[in-house]
């Protein structure tokens, strides 16, 4: 697969890949990128400095390239999904025509850029990367989609941070593939309508209740992406591990992805991680005992729960005897503004069942008092007694 990566025109330098090659032309990807806007810039102050973040970091990105699949067959988890694509692939590559627009939304980290790149692979396409906040003008609209050829694949990633102008603009591109250009000004105004080649859109979000009726209603597929199982990510460490030459054993497998939040991009962070602590404490072998020493050394315990979550836990228990406790106040004593509480450190616990989000407040439950050795107060041994929550066990 030939790469090249543009930064605010189409040329640009090409670097050698695995050869994948089509009928008539290779296999390439083009990324198309701008400068960074005011957003890209708070949004990433606000991006939670983590080892279990799922947002996707510059070493992510290097070695992600490598362990990345690149077919429906080598790709694990999300089975309804994979049928699906599958059944629509091959029907368009038999029918010899481009793949219906495909929007792909879910928590980040599981997988939607690759699901793009898969769709190009197995559509023997080239694939076009950008992302929403990129195409702020119509220029940047209307040369991006000149570039494309037959059956191209044109990937949007957060597609939902589309300006207005931009989302418009789209609208005729994906609907009936022409784009309208308007030229002069006043009375000499003129609007000329340009076909386009037949393309697929891919478009990812982890937000897609902000995607407007109109865009959302142009996808032929829209697809969420779940959580893994525990199974999955068991798989997908292993095959990391595999790629990267680390003799893993299963239990150590079984540490690593008990520990990766439902979340593919973790885990293999976490394989990188606990290769780097084996080589230095000199192990050929990486068995259970020493990925539970390793990832316990980066402070990361048993349920995937790292320091940041844990304080959280401990200031909701000590400070406030369990909750309800407001946002704003909870935000001001972890020292975090209440948006990144909201989106970057509470997901993952409420997910698991460590808090509990009513209207007076945040509280926690009893899953993490246990979690936490601590003794349940009164109120919660009494509704524990009464049968009204049931005590989880964490290993079960």
């Amino acid at each position: 697969m030939t790469i090249i990566k543009t930064s605010g025109d189409p040329s640009g330098e090409s670097q050698p890949g695995t050869n994948k090659t089509s009928k008539n032309k290779p296999k390439q990807e083009v990324t198309h990128s701008a400068e960074a806007s005011i957003e890209d810039v708070n949004e990433q102050a606000n991006r939670r400095s983590s080892l279990l973040s799922c947002q996707e970091s510059n070493s992510d990105l290097r070695s992600d390239q490598a362990v990345r699949p690149d077919t429906l067959s080598e790709y694990i988890g999300q089975s309804r999904l994979k049928t699906m694509l599958s059944m629509s692939i091959s029907a368009a590559r038999s029918r010899g025509e481009a793949l219906d627009h495909v929007l792909f939304y879910g928590p980040p980290g599981l997988g939607k850029t690759t699901l793009a790149r898969v769709i190009a692979n197995e559509m023997q396409a080239r694939i076009h990367l950008t992302s929403g906040p990129s195409l702020e003008r119509p220029r940047d609209i209307i040369g991006l989609v000149h570039q494309l050829e037959e059956g191209d694949v044109l990937f949007i990633d957060e597609i939902h941070r589309l300006s207005r102008v931009a989302e418009e603009l789209l609208y005729p591109a994906i609907e009936d593939f022409v784009i309208d250009l308007t030229t002069g000004k006043g009375h000499a105004t003129r609007t000329m309508r340009l076909p386009l080649p037949k393309f697929t859109l891919v478009g990812a979000t982890t937000k897609a209740g902000m995607l407007s009726n109109a865009l959302r209603d142009r996808f032929g597929f829209v697809c969420r992406l779940d959580f893994y199982t525990q199974e999955e990510l068991s798989a997908i460490v292993a095959r990391t591990a595999g790629i990267l030459s680390v003799k893993m054993e299963a239990q150590g497998v079984e540490a690593i992805a008990r520990r990766a939040r439902g979340t593919p991009r973790i885990a293999n962070r976490l394989v990188r991680l606990v290769r780097d602590y084996g080589q230095y404490q000199g192990a050929e072998v990486i068995d259970g005992e020493m990925a539970a020493r390793a990832l316990d050394s980066y402070q990361v315990d048993a349920l995937g729960l790292d320091i940041t979550d844990r304080k959280l836990l401990s200031i909701i228990i000590d400070n406030y005897d369990g909750g309800p406790v407001g946002l704003e106040t909870l935000a001001a004593t972890i020292g975090e503004d209440s948006d990144t509480l909201e989106d970057v450190w509470e997901p993952f616990l409420i997910q698991s069942g460590f808090i509990q989000r009513t209207p007076r407040g945040r509280m926690a439950t009893p899953l993490a008092y246990q979690h936490l050795s601590r003794p349940l107060p009164q109120g919660l041994q009494g509704r524990l007694a009464a049968g009204e929550i049931k005590q989880l066990d964490l290993f079960q």
